[in-house]
């Protein structure tokens, strides 16, 4: 099954696996929740699974769809690959993560090994996790820095947060950047979605 919010990727995902005598493409979705329909009724062996899509995203559908159908495993094809996307996706139990650059062999590779149960990740990515090994752990956010992100997840902006703490917007800024660092995030969001899983807020 295909899973992508843009109708002309999911045409060309489709097109890649045409003519493969070995796969067959059971069925398509275009966000979340279309994807869990869809997985109950065409019960496929491989998900292809987009991350960044409208309603309930990529890592919320694998998770959903685990949970629903442990058989099926799931292939993240994305063209994001930022730490805090791969550690989502990984944590979330997916059977491989791969670039929308990848390719059509290694795409169809990729499905067969994820069928067969094998686990498979893209050359980037795996440089990435193992650089990451080799890195000091990065420090834990500051006490300031939990209260500065404990507000902005309750929605405060950063003018509202300055005042709240009696602090400047040029701290409150310096502060994100810090937490952003630490949690391996690059917005504000994802911070806050990183220390929720880490129990820091």
């Amino acid at each position: 099954m295909i899973v992508d919010d843009h109708p002309v990727v999911r045409d060309g995902l489709r097109g890649i696996f045409e003519g493969v005598p070995d796969i067959e493409v059971v069925a398509e979705a275009g966000d979340g929740h279309e994807a869990l329909a869809r997985a109950r009724s065409a019960a496929p062996d491989v998900v292809l699974m987009d991350l960044r899509m409208p309603g309930l995203d990529g890592v919320g559908a694998i998770e959903r769809l685990a949970a629903d159908h442990p058989g099926i495993r799931v292939v993240v094809l994305t063209t994001y690959d930022t730490d805090a996307d791969v550690s989502r996706a990984l944590a979330a139990g997916v059977a491989g993560y791969l670039l929308k650059d990848a390719p059509r062999e290694e795409l169809q590779a990729a499905v067969r090994t994820a069928a067969a149960g094998g686990r498979v990740l893209a050359q980037r990515i795996t440089a990435q996790l193992i650089d990451g090994l080799g890195r000091k752990p990065a420090a834990a956010p500051t006490r300031r820095e939990l209260e500065v992100l404990r507000l902005i997840a309750r929605g405060a902006a950063n003018k509202e947060v300055a005042r709240a703490l009696l602090i400047s917007e040029t701290t409150v800024k310096t502060h994100l950047k810090h937490v952003f660092a630490k949690l391996g995030v690059d917005n504000r969001a994802a911070a806050v979605v990183a220390a929720m899983e880490r129990r820091l807020i």
